[in-house]
């Protein structure tokens, strides 16, 4: 029943091959633990008791609470699975309840930081240079996630237009503005783009290796932490802080709540709410410091 699921998974919910790989992995830890704590060859057999017992050994092996919760998300939507396909009769995960995770606020770096980074910044002229400068620019200026810039196409950049189409989680797409300077630096990129793969097959992707082919992960990983290592005073340094120095930055200037949600193409307001946190406390810190009886 996990083939069927995770079927389920790919081509009715569409859901991304990540997310696909998590589940398929969380189910197999649980069969292997149902087998050799209580000899169940079938997850479907489990019960509330052997799944509690699952929940209490991760807990015992020192796992977080967060990744606790997303394993027991995991088998609630695959038992959900199994009693709308008459599987099974119950839904044993029912009066499970998910561990307290502690609150933590997204990391986000500083105005004044950011700023360094993209003006004092050794940026060369060349193709190499340009590209670096622009993976920075367009992280922080749009927001977009490492996989919707990977993807990213030529033809989804619309310059005249000011505006770039995105295609987000579920294949939902999205479209962004953007801002005179990040499209002049568009340009730019674009003038020593052809000039760098003149004769050669041309990458229909917006951002690729010095070889002309598409990026991948770690090369932005790297392009992001060798920028931001100068100037950014931030325990992390990956290309996702910058979609969380976005969306704060714009909260603190005053954006709307619902505005920010549909640019980060979050499918509720949930998911953006966390960034508030970030701005009551600054909203608090210049009350303290300025108000009299504060």
């Amino acid at each position: 029943m996990i083939d069927s699921f995770i079927n389920y998974l790919e081509f009715e919910k569409k859901s991304s091959p990540h997310t696909v790989s998590a589940y398929r992995r969380d189910l197999e830890q649980f069969a292997d633990f149902v087998q050799t704590s209580f000899e169940l060859q079938e997850i479907e057999a489990a019960q509330h008791p052997e799944i509690r017992a699952w929940i209490i050994d991760l807990v015992d092996q020192g796992q977080s609470s967060l990744t606790v919760n997303r394993k027991l998300a995991t088998l609630r939507s695959f038992y959900k699975f199994l009693l709308r396909s008459a599987t099974i009769e119950r839904d044993p995960t029912y009066k499970l309840k998910s561990l307290k995770n502690p609150k933590k606020l997204p990391e986000f770096i500083q105005e004044l930081a950011i700023a360094s980074v993209l003006e004092e910044s050794n940026f060369t002229d060349d193709f190499a240079g340009q590209r670096d400068r622009l993976v920075i620019e367009f992280l922080y200026l749009t927001g977009v996630r490492l996989s919707e810039l990977i993807g990213l196409r030529w033809s989804d950049i619309n310059l005249a237009e000011d505006q770039v189409k995105v295609l987000g989680k579920r294949k939902k797409e999205r479209i962004i503005p953007i801002t005179r300077g990040l499209k002049q630096n568009i340009v730019l990129y674009k003038k020593v783009f052809e000039e760098r793969f003149l004769n050669e097959n041309q990458s229909p992707y917006f951002i690729v290796s010095n070889q002309g082919k598409q990026s991948y992960p770690m090369m932005i990983y790297r392009i992001v932490r060798q920028y931001l290592d100068a100037f950014a005073q931030t325990s992390k340094r990956s290309p996702h802080i910058l979609r969380h120095t976005f969306a704060t930055h714009l909260l603190n200037k005053g954006a709307d709540l619902n505005a920010v949600k549909d640019l980060l193409g979050h499918a509720n307001l949930a998911a953006t709410q966390v960034y508030t946190h970030n701005s009551l406390e600054k909203l608090k810190a210049v009350f303290e410091q300025a108000h009299p009886k504060a």
